[in-house]
Parts: structure tokens; sequence; C-alpha cells
């Protein structure tokens, strides 16, 4: 069963940037999709990037798109979450996922490994 430790979290002042990391271990890395989600007090958890287990394929939820990249490495067994232009409303704990099943919706919708999270927050 794969373990995730996420790291990189922090404050940060809106229009900055931060890079989250979630290691991977335990597990076949390269057959994982991985995803990230994220969590704000008060609202429910939400989805907000992923990338299948080749690279080839991402999604980014509407929210992020043109601020956040997902990308992995393999030879480092991690994925990475590239924030950029962060706004206060960014602000909510981020957990990694990974899920082994075909295609990318899995790690979207119901990823079953979950990390413990990391907590970003962005000032205004």
């Amino acid at each position: 069963q794969v373990q995730l430790v996420e790291s990189g979290g922090g404050l940060v002042q809106a229009g900055g940037s931060l890079r989250l990391s979630c290691a991977a271990s335990r597990g076949t890395f390269s057959s994982y999709s991985m995803g990230w989600f994220r969590q704000a007090p008060g609202k429910e958890r939400e989805s907000v990037a992923a990338i299948d287990w080749s690279g080839g394929s991402t999604y980014l939820a509407d929210s992020v798109k043109g601020r956040f990249t997902i990308s992995r490495d393999s030879a480092k067994n991690t994925v990475y979450l590239q924030m950029n232009s962060l706004k206060p409303e960014d602000t909510a704990i981020y957990y990694c996922a990974a899920d082994g099943r075909d295609g990318i919706e899995a790690v979207i919708t119901t990823p079953r490994y979950w990390g413990q999270g990391t907590q970003v927050t962005v000032s205004s």
C-alpha cells in the first residue's frame, strides 16, 4: 500500500508562489495516478489537480487553471503542485492522493490513498 507524505506548505502573501511536494513510498509509483485536493474551513474537500501514471494526461480545476501546474518525477517518486499567483481563497489544507486504477478519473473522484495534508495560507 502506497504511503504519501506532503511538504511545502506555508504562509505566503497574495500573488506569491509555493510548490507542494508529495513523496510516495511502499508502492510502485509509476503505476499510480496522482492528485491534489484541498479543503478550506467549512467547505468540502475538492479536487484541484491530477496526473496519470505516465504524466501524459493532466487535470486542473477551473479555479486554478492558468495558475497551478501538476507534474511528477518518477526518479524521485514525487508529484508536485506548483502554485503561482496565489489568492486568499486558495487557503486550505492540501492533500495528496493516489489511485492505481486505470485512467485519471478515479484519482479525481474517489482516490484510494491519501496523505496527511499540508496547510497553505495566503494572506491578503
